[in-house]
């Protein structure tokens, strides 16, 4: 097997890797594993030797002596006003190592108060997820998000939602509503009717969707709303303002479902289009 030539003259190149890889696990840089490794090699030496020995720039030894010292790899010696560095026991690693552990034994300690403290809010509960949505393409994104959808669609509408996304977007989303064969009951009232009128859609109802009217008296619908899965999703545009909210949460979603419910026997099937 090859021996690496210079400074590390007893051992193999797979050897010097290995320690370099050892050393970097620990956090260590490549230039603290050559520096050990030529003091091993070669034993005690001023920094000018050091640095030949190891092909470390002086400057970058300097850098690094306190370190060295702080991982107990090193010692330093005056020898007639020069500084000697000489290695100490590669052993000494055990010291860093136990620091790591007790480092990780105290980060394992602080999770919990962690936990507790992200948990008294809701956004940042593992049961509770909330993403905000603005502009067109934000719309869009929702409104895409819903195809994943593996439940039954409900919610309601007070306009074609392709009237904020754009048409084309419209129709690409429906196609693959369709060809997804997912389902979905859709909440409406006269202003969609109107926006139906005015901006349309395909040309034609949605396969897989179920409108029913419900009458402002009942209920009044002044934002569009969609219940699938573990989501609820609200979003509006209103005097060019674009924005939606997704809420993943479970509880919420069943609550709004109760409520959809409801509503939903006071509905009757819309016949106008």
């Amino acid at each position: 097997m090859q021996k690496l030539h210079n400074c590390y003259t007893v051992l193999m190149i797979t050897d010097v890797a290995a320690i370099r890889t050892y050393f970097a696990k620990l956090g260590l840089e490549t230039e603290i594993a050559d520096l050990y490794l030529a003091l091993h090699s070669h034993g005690p030496q001023t920094i000018s030797e050091l640095s030949r020995n190891s092909r470390v720039e002086r400057t970058r030894i300097y850098r690094l002596i306190d370190k060295l010292m702080e991982s107990n790899l090193i010692e330093v010696e005056s020898h007639h006003k020069r500084g000697i560095i000489k290695a100490a026991p590669v052993a000494n690693l055990r010291i860093l190592i136990n620091e790591r552990e007790n480092e990780l034994k105290n980060l394992q300690d602080e999770l919990g108060l962690i936990e507790k403290v992200l948990a008294r809010n809701s956004l940042s509960s593992p049961a509770t997820r909330v993403q905000f949505y603005s502009g067109v393409e934000g719309i869009r994104q929702i409104r895409w998000n819903q195809l994943r959808a593996k439940t039954e669609h409900v919610g309601y509408a007070y306009r074609v939602t392709g009237e904020g996304s754009g048409k084309a977007f419209g129709q690409k989303w429906a196609e693959e509503f369709e060809a997804k064969g997912l389902r979905k009951r859709l909440l409406i009232n006269d202003e969609f009717v109107e926006s139906w009128e005015r901006y349309g859609t395909t040309g034609r109802r949605i396969n897989g969707i179920d409108y029913h009217y419900i009458d402002s008296d009942t209920f009044t619908i002044r934002n569009i709303s969609d219940t699938y899965d573990d989501v609820t999703v609200y979003f509006q545009w209103k005097d060019g303002e674009m924005f939606g909210i997704e809420i993943y949460n479970q509880d919420i979603a069943d609550t709004q479902r109760q409520i959809f419910e409801i509503l939903w026997a006071k509905s009757k099937p819309e016949t106008r289009f």
